[in-house]
């Protein structure tokens, strides 16, 4: 058995440069022996486990959908919106979210208070992540982020 206790680990900060995008985290399966997106394929646990908050008036990544991590959100305090594709939806204390691969989702704290949530992520040995906003896509685990161009199959090949 591993054990980490949330209280005695550090919040840490993740902000985008202009602030739009910003949450707090404790690492729960890291401080407990995992690793970031190494699943039991690498030596890491199954799952990532974290605490997250979100301050008041802030989103926590952009509007995103992994192609095959699937993600659940249980919202300890506070309250704010999930936005889907079919669009943003009230959240509170206690609410359970799960999303599959390829379902967009992205919360936002509407309130004004703190909005504090769990997030339980399995472990794909590899993820592609598209952001439709930007249409951005991001490669896990190496989290190279690029722009696609649709090319001919056999393009640069013979």
């Amino acid at each position: 058995m591993t054990r980490s206790h949330a209280e005695d680990l550090p919040w840490t900060q993740q902000t985008s440069p202009k602030g739009k995008y910003s949450l707090a985290r404790r690492a729960l399966s890291i401080a407990a022996g995992g690793q970031k997106d190494t699943g039991t394929w690498g030596g890491g646990h199954p799952f990532d486990v974290e605490i997250q908050r979100l301050a008041p008036g802030k989103i926590n990544f952009p509007f995103h959908a992994h192609s095959a991590q699937w993600e659940a959100y249980y919202i300890l305090s506070g309250s704010g919106q999930m936005r889907t594709p079919k669009g943003k939806e009230a959240v509170k204390a206690g609410d359970y979210l799960v999303f599959p691969p390829d379902e967009a989702h992205q919360l936002i704290n509407t309130s004004s208070e703190d909005l504090t949530f769990i997030v339980i992520a399995d472990q794909p040995q590899a993820d592609v992540i598209h952001y439709p906003d930007s249409g951005k896509w991001m490669a896990k685990p190496h989290k190279k982020s690029f722009e696609m161009q649709e090319v001919e199959y056999f393009k640069g090949e013979e």
